[in-house]
């Protein structure tokens, strides 16, 4: 090893560190939401020993004191402060996690395994809010979602629309004519499909976006890139080798934020979820609802919900405050065998 090549090791270490460090405060603020009070003396103690314990001829046990003792101290700070938590599934650098800011910047942005977990966690209190991906203009509907939706109480207390941009990341000074694999979620390489057969890459399915990026950057794959945000150049070191590889322009996917719940905010745009009989005519019956008050429905989408019975979800524009929206609803109620309004809220339109 030169000395450029182990700098290089030395920077990539140093992302880990940082992703680590900001892994722990996450689990820290989690942390705060069982404990009755900031300060906890055995559990320092506890945790001081355990360390020192793992000293090193190159950590000394000083070293570890001094460093952990700052780490611990940062903690605290972060629990004393009254943070709010939203929960996104996938890794940083996630569309879910720029749909989350672009909503509220002030919230802390919580990585989740999966779907569920952000329902799970949200339900449980653990974090304030979650935000999940519910209809892609190139995908469609997100499946999964929308079942947990069906079964959830959560309330819907925002809507955000997302432009997605796709980029081709690669790990710094890759050879573009090396690359033969690329990594992703299905459905960013499905929107992606076009550029991969015509660059003749190998898409390989991922669990997420930003989670192929940070693969990408820490199993470092030869041959390889992955296709994520921009932001995930940022967090994991990676070279964007191509901006905008979607193969059609308009690529936007809609959240919804959930909370346990309304919002405090008057909404203009509402969303239910229902079941009919299962007879001729009984969804055109519920639609002439919303048409007979002048309602405009903005998205109609079916789920199975049992074998043989299907769930509706509508989304309209109004506010629940207005007579016309509340004698629909009330209208509605009574042609259908399951019916629930998730919420009254406002969408917001990323440029």
């Amino acid at each position: 090893m030169n000395l450029e090549s182990i700098r290089e090791e030395i920077d990539r270490v140093d992302t880990s560190l940082l992703n680590l460090l900001n892994e722990r405060m996450e689990l820290v603020l989690a942390a705060r939401r069982h404990k009755a009070r900031v300060e906890d003396p055995e559990r320092e103690k506890e945790l001081f020993e355990g360390l020192e314990n793992r000293a090193t001829p190159l950590l000394s046990r000083e070293f570890i004191g001094r460093a952990f003792g700052e780490i611990v101290r940062e903690s605290k700070a972060l629990q004393g402060r009254e943070h709010r938590l939203i929960g996104f599934q996938g890794e940083h650098g996630a569309y879910s996690e720029l749909a989350a800011q672009a909503w509220d910047g002030g919230l802390v942005p919580m990585p989740c395994p999966g779907f569920a977990d952000v329902f799970e966690r949200v339900e449980s209190g653990l974090y304030d809010y979650g935000i999940v991906p519910v209809e892609n203009t190139l995908g469609g509907a997100v499946d999964q979602v929308n079942r947990l939706l069906i079964r959830s109480d959560l309330r819907i207390v925002a809507a955000v629309e997302l432009p997605v941009h796709l980029c081709l990341l690669v790990l710094p000074d890759t050879n573009h004519r090396e690359i033969r694999a690329v990594y992703s979620h299905p459905k960013a390489l499905a929107q992606c499909r076009m550029f991969l057969n015509r660059n003749r890459l190998e898409p390989i399915h991922y669990p997420d976006t930003a989670g192929a990026a940070k693969m990408l950057s820490e199993e470092r794959p030869r041959g390889s890139a992955a296709i994520a945000s921009e932001a995930c150049a940022r967090l994991y070191r990676l070279d964007v080798l191509k901006e905008n590889i979607e193969d059609l322009d308009r690529n936007v996917t809609r959240f919804v934020v959930l909370a346990r719940e309304d919002g405090e905010e008057t909404g203009n745009k509402c969303s239910v979820v229902f079941s009919t009989e299962h007879k001729a005519g009984t969804l055109f019956r519920v639609l002439e609802v919303f048409a007979g008050e002048g309602i405009s429905l903005t998205r109609i989408e079916s789920i199975p919900a049992r074998p043989g019975t299907y769930a509706f979800f509508v989304d309209f524009l109004g506010s629940i405050r207005e007579k016309k929206v509340k004698d629909a609803l009330e209208r509605a109620k009574k042609v259908t065998s399951r019916f629930r309004l998730m919420g009254c809220y406002q969408e917001v339109k990323v440029p």
